[in-house]
């Protein structure tokens, strides 16, 4: 699927959200109705025959493209959330940042063992939080099938810390 128009439709905004941060804005695609089913398409397109059992995605942005891609393919949906935001007994992973370190989590019993999961996000970086979501999954005997991204910055490398799994990006910008 070509990809020009939700390319010529991301914001670029300098400086954001400190100096010297490019920062890639989505919010134009999920203005336009008919962009915003694109991003959906193009993520689902590789899954309709053979759909995963459930999609993950993390908190926030992830949340919008997963959840619609889990909806059009007829599946379920699985919400990563920062540490401490998820009512229910959880599992937990942390990894490095930049500038420090964060924590994410995940429900005990939303994946069991041989699940199937499309891990879905707006935008691969560093590929820190996408990589810790797959351990999470792993650790629960799940199966990553795919993890999808609208954009990709590649300039940052976030590839390499995913070199284990099946990754898609639908959109790459080659600086980070």
């Amino acid at each position: 699927m070509n990809c020009d128009a939700l390319k010529k439709a991301i914001r670029e905004v300098p400086d954001f959200p400190k100096p010297g941060i490019l920062f890639y804005d989505i919010t134009p695609v999920l203005a336009d109705a008919k962009l915003f089913q694109q991003s959906i398409a193009v993520l689902c397109e590789r899954h309709v025959k053979q759909k995963p059992k459930t999609v993950a995605a993390i908190d926030a942005r992830g949340f919008i493209f997963g959840a619609a891609v889990a909806q059009k393919l007829g599946v379920g949906f699985i919400p990563i959330r920062k540490k401490g935001k998820l009512p229910f007994t959880t599992l937990d992973e942390s990894y490095d940042l930049e500038y420090g370190s964060a924590t994410i989590s995940m429900h005990v019993d939303a994946v069991k063992k041989g699940d199937t999961i499309l891990i879905v996000d707006d935008l691969l970086a560093t590929g820190g939080t996408a990589a810790a979501c797959a351990r999470l999954i792993e650790r629960q005997g799940g199966k990553i099938v795919e993890i999808a991204f609208l954009i990709e910055l590649a300039g940052l490398k976030g590839r390499a810390k995913l070199t284990r799994y099946p990754v898609f990006s639908a959109i790459v910008y080659e600086g980070g």
